[in-house]
């Protein structure tokens, strides 16, 4: 890669970075012909990053070393709509806690990635008129954390990092994938050309409230009438298995269900699926990924989801979109939220201006 600098400014930066810890050299390279080089590498546990998942009703936050391994997790009840004040107050309390498990510093620390479960403007980090996140519009998240840690806060949609995530722990063809959350709302994160893609304003994937043919004059909680995630969100599915006489009232009992081999609650998932994938087969047609991921707390109900996504995917979608196409059940399952805002933090600190900010402060 050329940077345009002297080699001998190269060395005094890169010096300086050894000084610092943030990188080491390695031992043992192999030579290229010519003068020898010194190579370094990323020293991982020179710094670490904060990381927060926030979804409607659990919150999940870590510690994470600089090569996104984690060294501190915990996972707890946590009620979004609460507000902004008493959610950002417990992920700040918990990551105090988390680093102190991890034996590191808050020194130490040089950035915190963080989801949430609605629009999110990633350039400010305020949410955008969330559905299901009453007094969280327009709200300073950023500005809130650093109260308490005066680092960078990097805030984005929940199933955006969960895309960065999932795309970490791929080996397959992850460059072009769509990742679906499937849970209390349904949303996407799209990865094109190996990099997030968010859109114009933050607003890219946001699938769940388009109009869908089932849907057709039911009322979404975002204000619209006809919205997918009104007929194929954890609520709506749990509903409709309560008509035919089953109880189920959370994600997690309609999970249950499925796994217990209800037909029930299987025939009301399957048919949440041809919803997804109504909606899915417009996407096929406009972005042609390689592979479409679905996670979230409705993917624990299995093939049953996966079943309705690619029946009408596979049949509606044109032979060139899909033939190489795959629809896969998420392998970061609940962990992706979190593995993504850790990659989301780590990407930033170890960016060019960050490094250039620590060589100069």
């Amino acid at each position: 890669m050329e940077t345009g600098l002297s080699r001998s400014t190269i060395g005094s930066r890169v010096d300086a970075l050894i000084e610092l810890g943030i990188v080491q050299p390695v031992k043992d390279a192999v030579s290229t012909g010519g003068r020898p080089s010194a190579r370094v590498a990323i020293n991982p546990r020179a710094r670490v990053v904060g990381a927060a998942d926030l979804g409607a009703t659990h919150a999940t936050m870590a510690i994470a070393d600089l090569s996104g391994r984690i060294l501190a997790e915990k996972t707890e009840r946590l009620e979004i709509s609460r507000g902004p004040i008493a959610a950002l107050d417990c992920l700040t309390h918990t990551l105090t806690d988390l680093l102190e498990s991890a034996g590191r510093s808050p020194s130490e620390l040089v950035a915190i990635g963080v989801g949430l479960p609605g629009p999110v403007a990633h350039e400010t980090g305020k949410p955008s008129n969330p559905p299901i996140m009453p007094g969280w519009n327009g709200f300073d998240v950023p500005a809130e954390i650093r109260k308490t840690f005066q680092v960078p806060v990097l805030v984005d949609n929940d199933v955006n990092i969960m895309a960065l995530g999932e795309r970490a722990v791929r080996t397959d063809a992850s460059d072009n994938m769509i990742f679906i959350k499937a849970a209390t709302g349904i949303g996407s994160g799209i990865i094109g050309g190996g990099k997030l893609q968010r859109g114009a304003q933050g607003a890219a994937g946001d699938i769940g409230h388009i109009a869908v043919s089932r849907a057709a004059g039911i009322a979404c909680r975002c204000g619209n009438i006809g919205c997918l995630e009104a007929i194929a969100g954890a609520p709506a599915i749990a509903s409709a298995i309560r008509t035919k006489g089953v109880e189920a009232d959370s994600t997690e009992d309609i999970v249950a269900l499925v796994q217990a081999g209800n037909l029930t609650a299987i025939g009301a998932v399957r048919q949440a699926g041809r919803d997804i994938g109504e909606v899915l087969n417009m996407c096929v047609s406009i972005i042609n990924p390689s592979v479409i991921v679905i996670g979230g707390l409705l993917a624990q109900t299995g093939e049953h989801l996966l079943a309705g996504i690619r029946e009408v995917v596979y049949s509606r979608s044109m032979p060139l979109a899909t033939q190489n196409l795959t629809i896969v059940q998420s392998k970061t399952g609940g962990e992706a939220g979190v593995v993504g805002a850790s990659i989301m933090a780590i990407e930033y600190a170890l960016s060019a201006e960050q490094l250039e900010s620590a060589l100069t402060s």
